[in-house]
């Protein structure tokens, strides 16, 4: 006795609006930047790379790196120094073969650009390596009441002064007082509107 067969559910098709959504998102993407840019420039030398194999493969370089993982990284740049290096060569060669000095001289400018770009890969390659280390050389401590400490390191002793004060004992940006200025009791006020000043009558019948 026949049986029939079990008809699979077809999933539910896909909108032009959720088509849009998703190509939209997928264009924002490194993995599938990266993907169509080696896609294009690897189709003459490659064959036809598989556009989804190439994301695959770059995401996973992605989660190395952001495990911390930069031994591809490191073998890419490499790779980058000795092929620039090979171009700096041809066209190094190319130069010294030109009959004319402007045909000469742009094959030879070519050739120090791809020998620069060729030492800058490697001096990348060098910081990823061994990563430069920085010396915080002065320390500023902010204590939430509008002063500002700023200390210096401990310095050398002074001699002859006991004592001396160091920076940071120094605070800064202390809050603003007005100037007065004594005068027996009276005090001078920057803020009020000053009066006229009598000239001195002996030295004005001398002017």
């Amino acid at each position: 006795m026949a049986t029939k067969k079990s008809k699979e559910a077809k999933p539910p098709a896909i909108t032009d609006k959720e088509r849009t959504e998703h190509l939209s998102k997928m264009a924002l993407l490194p993995s599938t930047n990266a993907a169509a840019v080696v896609q294009a420039f690897g189709k003459g030398t490659f064959g036809e790379p598989d556009f989804l194999v190439l994301v695959t493969e770059l995401r996973e370089q992605f989660t190395k790196v952001e495990n911390g993982d930069l031994q591809y990284c490191e073998s890419m740049l490499v790779g980058q120094a000795h092929a620039l290096q090979s171009i700096f060569v041809s066209l190094a060669r190319r130069a010294i073969n030109q009959e004319y000095l402007t045909n000469y001289e742009t094959f030879l400018r070519l050739a120090l650009k791809a020998q620069n770009q060729s030492r800058m890969t490697l001096e990348t390659l060098a910081a990823i390596k061994n990563p430069p280390v920085v010396f915080a050389k002065q320390a500023n401590i902010n204590h939430g009441n509008g002063n500002q400490q700023v200390n210096n390191g401990t310095p050398p002793a002074m001699p002859n002064i006991p004592h001396a004060p160091t920076h940071a004992e120094k605070n800064i940006n202390q809050p603003n007082e007005l100037l007065e200025v004594q005068h027996g009791s009276e005090t001078l006020d920057a803020g009020t509107t000053g009066k006229a000043i009598r000239k001195n009558k002996a030295m004005a019948a001398v002017g």
